[in-house]
């Protein structure tokens, strides 16, 4: 369509004025859509199936997004002066306002993780090799999918026949071995790095929410003690700012998903002061009175390595000053994936999904908080993700795949049937205008509802499900000590 546009110039980073060029925008959304797929990924029924009815190529579809980012950018009079034209990132943030308004999440999620990555190759935090375009690694799916073929769970319906053919146990059992030999191979490498004279100061286990870091941080650790590694753990949510800087929204969320939320200026100077041998005043903070409390001395003695489990922990402000090459980072992520249903659709299950389903859980069996709640808040999760976290994976040593295959059967037994935490539709109602929330809802519900789940019995049963599996972060019963489960 012909929209209006008086805008003439766009301001670039380096505040140089140059045309503005429509079709610049709409190349680049046909990007994003291209790299997962095309749009048809972000098709949804009753909500975005008229944009289709509408445009029938991908290239129409981008035309009509880049249409939308004009009329918006048109709005702003300021835009419309001259010498006060909008920069690039203003028009990014346009893009991205416009995909997610009409439910095209994953090419949104898509287009903001390479443009965060992009900014972190321009900033000099990561290289060129390091870079990891929209997010999605596609050879590591696709290996996962090859090993779920061989085992005949690349599908839901076909993890659906494992389970009631009685394979399940077995596939549990090959799928942590794979794991365990990750976590293995993870542990070698740290030690070859000593034996080669690396002076190996700081330990980072990353990655985002609900992924694993916690167990995996434990059983890397536990493998480096028996080498005689020794360790201090440093607990970075005591770096959080007080609660009355973290300002509320409408319906009274916080955005504790940032890094920003964390003194990262603090934080910076106690990791150098620590490894320069000097004795720091940790904060203490208290999360029932949103504050920090107190504070009490800790010093990295000689020949112990500094242990950080963190979410943004290989976001730069963090670690600027300290020289990588005394770091080792692992990042780890729920990188299992398969095809939805019998496979036909070609669409894979989304790990972003199986986490929001473990939090969720956690959350509502740990933390008080509704599964709605949780919910309604992770676009704040997605966010921070896709700035601080998956544009830097490539900074990693070593990646750990912290999903299963079976997490999903393992998952189910929790939100389905009488007394399931699953929130039922109409509680939705009073938050309408947060279609991120009801997409991921209407997706997750879908999903749950076609994976043939485990009876909470199995879940329960250290003999269907061992007592130090990732899942059991989630699932409860883990032998694994969870600090922020207790």
């Amino acid at each position: 369509m012909t929209v209006q546009n008086r805008i003439i110039k766009v301001q670039k980073r380096n505040r140089a004025l140059v045309s503005f060029d429509e079709e610049r925008i709409c190349k680049a959304v046909l990007r994003a859509a291209d790299s997962i797929g095309g749009f048809q990924q972000d098709h949804l029924p009753g909500i975005n199936d008229k944009i289709f009815e509408a445009y029938d190529t991908d290239e129409k579809i981008a035309e009509f997004f880049a249409d939308i980012v004009v009329l918006c950018l048109n709005s702003n009079p300021h835009h419309l002066i001259a010498n006060f034209p909008p920069t690039i990132e203003a028009i990014q943030d346009g893009v991205l306002h416009a995909l997610r308004s009409y439910g095209f999440q994953n090419t949104a999620d898509a287009y903001e993780c390479y443009r965060w990555g992009r900014h972190w190759l321009r900033e000099g935090a990561i290289n060129e090799a390091q870079f990891v375009g929209n997010g999605f690694p596609r050879k590591r799916m696709e290996k996962t999918l090859e090993w779920n073929r061989q085992r005949g769970c690349d599908t839901v319906a076909g993890l659906n026949e494992v389970v009631r053919g009685g394979k399940f146990k077995l596939l549990v059992e090959e799928s942590l071995a794979a794991y365990e030999a990750s976590l293995d191979e993870a542990a070698r490498k740290v030690i070859a790095r000593l034996n080669a004279s690396d002076d190996i100061r700081m330990m980072w286990v990353s990655g985002p929410s609900s992924s694993g870091k916690t167990t995996t941080t434990v059983k890397l650790t536990e493998r480096l003690q028996k080498h005689g590694l020794k360790f201090l753990m440093l607990n970075l949510d005591d770096y959080f700012w007080a609660l009355i800087e973290h300002p509320s929204d409408w319906i009274n969320d916080r955005n504790f998903e940032t890094p920003e939320a964390l003194d990262i200026q603090l934080l910076n100077r106690h990791l150098r002061d620590l490894l320069d041998g000097k004795t720091i005043e940790k904060p203490v903070y208290s999360f029932k009175e949103g504050r920090r409390i107190s504070s009490k001395p800790v010093k990295l003695e000689k020949g112990q390595i500094l242990l950080l489990d963190c979410l943004h922990g290989f976001y730069p402000p963090i670690t600027e000053g300290i020289d990588p090459a005394t770091q080792f980072r692992v990042y780890i992520e729920t990188l299992n994936v398969m095809y939805e249903g019998d496979g036909s659709t070609k669409r894979l299950t989304k790990f972003t999904d199986v986490r929001l389903i473990r939090r969720m859980l956690r959350d509502v069996q740990h933390r008080n908080h509704s599964p709605l709640s949780t919910m309604l808040h992770w676009h704040y999760v997605r966010a921070g993700e896709l700035f601080s976290i998956v544009p830097l994976m490539g900074l990693a040593d070593h990646v750990v795949n912290g999903g299963m295959p079976f997490d999903l059967s393992a998952l189910k037994p929790f939100f389905v049937g009488a007394g399931g935490y699953l929130p039922l539709p109409e509680t939705f109602e009073p938050y309408s205008g947060f279609l991120d929330a009801r997409v991921r809802y209407d997706r997750v519900k879908r999903l749950l509802e076609s994976v043939e789940g485990l009876t909470r019995e199995q879940v329960d049963s250290y003999d269907v499900i061992p007592s130090d599996s990732v899942i059991r972060e989630f699932v409860g019963k883990s032998t694994v000590k969870i600090p922020h489960n207790e």
